[in-house]
């Protein structure tokens, strides 16, 4: 019986490759095709014919290459501690590189080649599926480098990893965070998958427990994961720097296709009306009747009634119930997800923590969580299955190049389904007791997307700042930036508790610098969209659909306002706002 149930609830690898062996062959079929590719290296500008032939190939080897990363990484992220997984995850990043230096050639011999004739070839049709990418080369021309400087960055790519590399190793193989006492009175092991299920334990001392267990074992590394971190923060300011960007800011957001005003705009807005935030935390604090709250009270539902537990298979319809109201076809598609091994479902030992959806083109989107029977784990199903039918979408409608929507657009689709399933559960609880903690979830989600992730994002713009500043920063300084945002963020109102700061050595998110602001624009676009669906506005899904089909073939910026957002505008954001205010005087009127 174990093993139907391991072989329901794993990924099956076998939609990729059939067999390592196939692996190894597509492997060795992208290097046939790399070769071909560098016959057009000094001569590729001089026809629109060998420009053309290069392409052709350079997508030929771009989509095995999705499938074999996507079979070395999801492998590894079964069992990080498998010395044959990582062998294998190895070997593709090493690939990845031959890749990067094989096709490092592209980008300077558009750039440097003349400008009136590179249009003049992709205004012919065949270039269709190519256009928007040699487009976005000529439009940052000025970034790029010469042939051979981008050669040199390409052949250090693997180098430059190894901070991030070093850290997901540290904290998933290595790390044991010890053992606490449960509610039961039962002695059981801490990891990072069940930490929040701690924390939002109803018994204070559990949760206690968690908090000073996990921050403990960051204390004793935080050196090791301060010069990690800085050596990340580092290669993203002198890469930067080197590509002739005012900043490191800059240049994520230019590559995200946003730019520095959506950046500066949520700050802004989140900076002016703090004090609602304030007002969510002393409702919380008084609905808890404590004294006095802690980081580790944070968590908790006050108003939950019971043991927050669901099946998987519960959660999986109430999924599918919640996003109905996005048709027929969409529900259809979690539905072969559900029962088709999409999904890799339960932690395990040396399992990657946390939870991601990865589009494999040509294939199907794979989704990685760690369901430990939470009312939490519904939403994160339903937040990854949103990145999931957007690749789905993205890969069915567009060539493998547009296929990969840049993230600023992905924490859209991701999040719109978790508003829709919020107020679907919310609609349809009978108990008003039940509401109010429905309604509770809906805030607290609101809250560590919009107003924490946005002090994620406060807390990378002062270090890189500093960084590029020429500051020497070490893990005082870093604990210091951290432990005073989280004063400003939460107010008087609640005891700052000095472990937490701590928490930023714990953020995989920040080795992907300037990731997190997306998940705050994401919640503020997500609410604009989730109300017009809700509200039923005539054609409002097709539109909706169709902005998730485009991948990247438009500018990020330019497909939100396919759905009338506008993430420039402070306006959104203070929509966002007062859509968290709301709902708090909805909250206050119920219990």
């Amino acid at each position: 019986m174990e093993n139907v149930k391991r072989q329901k609830y794993e990924w099956n690898l076998e939609d990729i490759f059939k067999s390592v062996g196939e692996f190894e062959d597509a492997k060795n079929e992208i290097k046939d095709v790399l070769l071909k590719i560098q016959e057009y290296k000094g001569v590729l500008c001089e026809s629109a014919e060998n420009l053309y032939n290069c392409y052709f190939l350079y997508e030929q080897a771009l989509e095995k290459f999705e499938r074999v990363y996507a079979y070395g990484m999801l492998k590894y992220h079964l069992d990080m501690a498998n010395q044959d997984g990582i062998k294998l995850f190895k070997d593709v990043e090493a690939l990845g590189t031959e890749f990067g230096v094989a096709t490092a050639f592209i980008t300077p011999e558009i750039t440097y080649a003349d400008e009136d004739k590179i249009r003049a070839y992709i205004s012919e049709d065949i270039f269709k599926k190519y256009r928007r990418d040699i487009n976005d080369i000529l439009e940052k021309k000025k970034h790029i480098l010469s042939k051979e400087e981008e050669n040199l960055l390409a052949n250090y790519s693997e180098v430059f990893a190894s901070p991030e590399n070093t850290f997901d190793v540290l904290t998933n193989a290595e790390f044991k965070f010890g053992t606490l006492v449960n509610e039961n009175g039962e002695e059981v092991e801490l990891t990072d998958s069940t930490y929040t299920l701690y924390l939002k334990s109803q018994n204070r001392d559990v949760r206690k427990q968690a908090f000073n267990l996990m921050y403990n074992k960051y204390s004793e590394f935080i050196n090791t994961i301060s010069e990690l971190y800085v050596s990340n923060v580092k290669v993203k300011t002198t890469t930067a720097k080197l590509r002739k960007y005012d900043s490191s800011l800059e240049s994520a957001v230019i590559n995200d296709d946003a730019s520095l005003d959506v950046y500066n705009s949520l700050i802004d807005s989140i900076n002016k009306n703090i004090d609602v935030n304030y007002k969510f935390l002393e409702l919380k604090k008084k609905m808890l009747k404590l004294p006095e709250m802690h980081m580790y009270d944070l968590y908790v539902n006050p108003c939950e009634e019971g043991k927050d537990e669901i099946t998987f298979e519960e959660a999986k319809q109430e999924v599918l119930n919640a996003l109905g109201v996005l048709g027929k076809e969409y529900t259809d598609k979690l539905k072969e997800a559900f029962d088709n091994n999409w999904i890799d479902v339960y932690a395990k030992p040396n399992k990657r923590g946390g939870a991601y959806s990865m589009g494999v083109y040509g294939v199907h989107p794979f989704v990685l969580t760690n369901f430990v029977n939470s009312k939490r784990d519904v939403s994160t199903i339903a937040h990854e299955l949103g990145h999931s039918m957007h690749s789905y979408y993205s890969n069915r409608e567009q060539g493998v190049i547009d296929a990969n929507y840049t993230i600023m657009v992905a924490e859209v689709a991701s999040t719109v389904n978790e508003i829709l399933l919020s107020d679907y559960q919310i609609r349809h609880e009978k108990d008003n007791s039940k509401k109010a903690e429905l309604l509770y979830e809906l805030l607290e989600m609101i809250r560590a997307t919009f107003f924490r992730q946005a002090m994620f994002a406060e807390f990378e713009k002062i270090v890189h700042e500093k960084i590029e500043s020429n500051i020497v920063l070490a893990s005082d300084d870093l604990n210091d930036i951290y432990y005073s945002l989280n004063k400003k963020y939460f107010g008087t109102g609640v005891e700052i508790d000095e472990p937490i700061k701590y928490e930023w050595a714990r953020i995989p998110h920040f080795y992907s610098d300037f990731y997190v602001y997306k998940y705050a624009t994401g919640i503020s676009a997500a609410i604009v969209i989730a109300t017009k669906i809700l509200n039923k506005e005539e054609g409002f899904v097709e539109k909706y659909i169709e902005m998730l089909k485009q991948g990247c073939s438009k500018k990020s910026i330019d497909l939100l306002k396919m759905v009338d957002i506008d993430l420039e505008d402070i306006e959104t954001y203070n929509k966002t706002i007062k859509f968290y205010n709301d709902k708090i005087e909805e909250l206050k009127e119920l219990i």
